[in-house]
């Protein structure tokens, strides 16, 4: 199965879709270099996930992410048995679900790992699955949860929720740590059109070999509930701005 569409073989943007039509748009604007975030939680059963689903992959050439919904890991076991069904090209997972979901789709999606800001540079937190969440925080060098992560199947870190730039020297050992260990990160929570460039640069500058910027509730019109399509190629023009021709 033919994967992710990276800009410069670096960048692919993350942005959720509320209708096929949109989603075609989406995926028309940034030129195919955009997994669009389809959320588990937004449907009663793993059913009625797949059977819409299945149509939005069949407009946008299967680009689809399938999304936890707000990183909320009560939704793993709804997005591994998902995925093992219409095998999208995106996933998001919490960290102790990776191994699960891996053996259920086989090699072929981009599967993310969660992990956390934990206040303390270098280091992260794992603890993000649905039990785990709710006990003394599991905090990790980085470079043992990129180690753990890929002993999962995942290919890169979630590293949620960011909140923009509050936390800029752990996202930043984040990132050098990533390219350290050849593992691929995707930045999320609280990126918009004002901090995308920004936190792009550092990870892209870092030496990461592929990044995933998810850009969410900042982009979606307020009125409509979709995502605007002429702020994803604002942003599809700063991905080309940042990436090294």
């Amino acid at each position: 199965m033919e994967g992710l569409k990276f800009y410069k073989d670096r960048v692919c943007l993350n942005c959720l879709t509320g209708s096929i039509e949109n989603a075609a748009a989406l995926y028309e604007a940034a030129e195919g270099h955009i997994a669009l975030g389809l959320l588990s939680a937004n449907y009663p059963d793993v059913q009625s996930a797949v059977k819409d689903m299945i149509q939005y992959q069949k407009k946008v050439d299967n680009c689809i992410s399938v999304g936890l919904g707000a990183g909320n890991p009560g939704q793993w076991k709804a997005v591994a048995e998902i995925s093992s069904i219409i095998k999208p090209k995106h996933i998001n997972q919490a960290f102790t679900a990776g191994g699960y979901t891996r053996a259920l789709t086989g090699e072929g999606p981009f599967m993310n790992s969660m992990v956390a800001p934990c206040g303390k540079p270098g280091y992260v937190k794992i603890s993000t699955g649905y039990l785990a969440k709710e006990e003394k925080p599991a905090i990790v060098p980085v470079a043992t949860a990129i180690a753990m992560a890929k002993e999962e199947g995942a290919d890169s870190l979630k590293y949620f929720p960011m909140g923009g730039l509050k936390c800029r020297e752990e996202y930043e050992a984040v990132a050098k740590s990533c390219a350290e260990h050849d593992f691929n990160l995707e930045p999320t929570g609280g990126i918009d059109l004002d901090n995308f460039k920004e936190i792009l640069s550092i990870a892209v500058n870092a030496g990461v070999k592929k990044v995933i910027p998810h850009v969410y509730s900042s982009i979606i019109d307020k009125d409509t509930g979709l995502t605007n399509i002429d702020d994803v190629k604002a942003l599809y023009t700063m991905i080309q701005e940042v990436v090294p021709s």
